[in-house]
């Protein structure tokens, strides 16, 4: 498989995709679009991976790179590419499929249950994964339901954590992909900028939980197989 991750910080690893992509011989490749202005070919990959990162949707007079790359996913997904997209990276689809992106009411930092959605008639795309499990959060901002848009996941906290669009394209707003460098990484850029809230874990919190970093990882390594066989 062919794997192409935008990025959109150097700061922001790819924890257990790059892993991943290790364990199964799997070609991997990155654009940051905020250094260059040169696209992949859609026919280069077979998996868009769009990461997280420190800004916003619409913060186009900052980072005006911003709309070269919606138009970049707005053709994937026209082209009917596979594609996942976590935190920033979810929010970009959502609002490249016509979805409003605005501030969540509370602020998610640190480690907190993520459930499925849809009761008993959950789509397909759940078989073999848990109902409920712990994901690591760091966001502030949450999205609507694209239109035709099936909702996948969702928290005390944020109504909206993930969604399936046209059975290819998936998004997630809390963090599969972290490790504990990861986290600590977060930690030492973002760290002193946390603020309260009920769920807001302090520092010590985040770290050292691998019984969480461990079902993280089986949880990342099966979508990344889920959507391996999509394509």
């Amino acid at each position: 498989m062919k794997v192409h991750v935008l990025q959109h910080s150097s700061i922001n690893t790819l924890g257990t995709i790059e892993e991943y992509t290790k364990t199964k011989n799997n070609r991997l490749e990155s654009t940051r679009f905020y250094e260059t202005i040169s696209p992949p070919e859609l026919e280069s990959f077979d998996l868009l991976i769009i990461m997280g990162g420190p800004i916003g949707v619409y913060d186009y007079k900052d980072n005006p790179w911003l709309r070269d790359e919606k138009a970049f996913i707005k053709q994937a997904i026209e082209a009917g590419k596979t594609i996942l997209g976590i935190c920033l990276g979810a929010q970009l689809l959502a609002d490249i499929l016509g979805a409003r992106v605005y501030e969540n009411r509370h602020v998610e930092m640190g480690w907190f249950p993520v459930r499925a959605s849809g009761g008993e008639n959950k789509p397909e795309f759940f078989e073999g994964l848990p109902d409920k499990i712990m994901f690591f959060h760091w966001h502030s901002r949450t999205f609507d339901l694209p239109a035709g848009a099936v909702q996948l996941f969702e928290s005390e906290g944020c109504r909206n954590q993930g969604f399936i669009y046209n059975d290819r394209v998936i998004a997630l707003q809390f963090h599969p992909e972290v490790n504990e460098d990861r986290i600590l990484s977060l930690i030492k850029w973002f760290g002193d900028g946390m603020e309260n809230g009920p769920f807001v874990q302090k520092k010590e919190e985040m770290l050292g939980k691998k019984e969480y970093l461990d079902a993280t990882k089986k949880f990342m390594f099966l979508i990344l197989d889920k959507l391996k066989k999509l394509i």
